[in-house]
């Protein structure tokens, strides 16, 4: 009998919990070679070529491009070439082959305090884990399988999640046939409800009243009539759709992958893990003297705040309450792309000039837009910086990421009328708002800190 060997999606070293697959470079029956590129994957932030772990003949692939893996999923089996020099079982190859702990196997009591220093994580447990740095900010892992458990809520049986469904479909759920396991209503139950209209909120019949009741004081009205059909073709002889979106429909709902898959994870998990404020105000630019870098000025502002109120650059750990303050000052420069958001990191931005802002900004998008930027460039920075203004937008409430305490969002430049001694005067302002972390940071902290910051904007050069 053949000797089968299973290679499981490695943990790629960026702490995702899975990654997609982008192009087989084999077929079942191929012939590989130890080491050769095996399958390219994209995680959040790169497309990495995964080699083969044996030489040998590949027997069977798990999934197709654009299919999901977790990590430590079966991904590819093969029948090594016992004539040819193999991988040691115990020779690290620089990532882990083997699958994940079963649900029996007891967690690790891990734990990541940010340092000093910045950027670097330190463990403290059982065992280590690769850099957790995330498109958008770093996020603590672990093994815990969290189920949400049905409740009963008027007499249905459901969890959160098809809860959350049938508001979105206008399903109701006390008319909904439940087929899960003790009468639970499942998300088929309630697609198939909004498929078929049996369920639709305000369609319930109403209640009959015995004659044994009495009458009401209120006039009997008629019985109403048959609801009228309706029709491919409007009144006005314009074709017209009769079935609910979800019976045809084309392009949903689309699976989020690679970089928008783990925006969703990270924004989810700053939502649930931070109390923000915003404040907001304008910066009055009428004293700048000729054509400025406009992105060089914030990014100098911010470091001028920093040095004023520290408070803001500071990391914050909610679990065990501590706060680390910052000397230095790396700055997470947020960069919209169609595949999702990146924030790489600006570092040493206290000790740069305008010309050195702007050279490493612009390298900082180059290495994003072709996705070459290493994961250590976007994780660890101190403060974060969105300049949403140059698409459109004044005032907005920027989403804080953990364990960063405050993210200043820059609006669209305006010329507004102001009032000054003895009149008024048009001048160009920039809508500035900051979000903090108000477990970390004091409103006054907050205030000070967006002062600093425009008085700085403020300045001719």
């Amino acid at each position: 009998m053949a000797n089968i060997k299973t290679f499981y999606l490695p943990d790629l070293g960026e702490g995702l919990p899975d990654a997609t697959i982008v192009e087989w470079h084999v077929k079942e029956g191929d012939t590989i070679k130890l080491d050769a590129p095996l399958v390219s994957m994209e995680t959040a932030k790169a497309v990495v070529d995964v080699p083969s772990p044996y030489t040998g003949k590949v027997t069977k692939l798990h999934g197709a491009a654009g299919d999901i893996i977790e990590t430590g999923a079966a991904l590819a089996e093969f029948e090594p070439d016992p004539n040819a020099k193999q991988r040691a079982e115990a020779e690290s190859t620089g990532h882990h082959h083997g699958p994940k702990k079963g649900a029996g196997s007891p967690a690790p009591d891990h734990k990541v305090v940010a340092s000093d220093e910045g950027g670097e994580i330190e463990s403290e447990g059982k065992a280590d884990r690769e850099d957790e740095g995330t498109v958008v900010g770093a996020m603590i892992s672990g093994n815990t399988v969290h189920v949400e458990q049905a409740s009963s809520v008027g007499g249905v049986k459901a969890v959160p999640a098809v809860r959350a469904l049938a508001k979105k479909l206008k399903v109701d759920l006390t008319r909904v046939k439940p087929t899960g396991a003790d009468g639970v209503v499942t998300l088929a139950d309630v697609k198939n409800a909004a498929a078929n209209g049996t369920a639709a909120l305000g369609a319930a019949p109403a209640r009959s009243v015995p004659a044994s009741a009495g009458r009401h004081l209120a006039p009997e009205l008629p019985e109403p009539g048959p609801a009228p059909s309706r029709t491919p073709v409007s009144l006005a002889g314009k074709p017209v759709r009769t079935a609910p979106p979800s019976v045809a429909v084309t392009g949903q709902p689309e699976q989020l992958k690679g970089v928008r898959r783990n925006m969703a994870r990270v924004m989810a998990e700053a939502h649930a893990n931070v109390v923000p404020t915003t404040l907001v105000d304008d910066a009055d630019l009428h004293a700048w003297i000729g054509k400025q870098d406009i992105t060089a000025r914030l990014i100098r502002a911010i470091v001028a705040a920093c040095k004023a109120v520290p408070a803001l650059n500071a990391w914050f750990d909610g679990k065990n309450l501590t706060r680390t303050l910052h000397q230095h000052v790396d700055i997470g420069i947020a960069v919209d792309t169609e595949e999702g958001l990146f924030v790489p990191a600006l570092r040493n931005a206290d000790v740069l000039d305008g010309a050195g802002i702007r050279s490493a900004i612009k390298r900082l998008r180059t290495s994003v837009e072709d996705r070459s930027i290493p994961a250590s460039e976007l994780s660890g920075y101190t403060i974060s910086l969105s300049n949403f203004g140059m698409f459109a937008g004044r005032y907005a409430t920027p989403v804080v990421v953990p364990p960063c305490v405050a993210i200043i969002g820059a609006g669209k430049l305006s010329h507004d009328v102001v009032a000054v001694m003895g009149g008024i005067e048009v001048h160009r302002r920039m809508p500035i708002s900051l979000t903090f972390d108000h477990r970390a940071a004091t409103g006054g902290e907050a205030a000070r800190f967006l002062k600093a910051l425009l008085d700085d904007l403020a300045m001719p050069n």
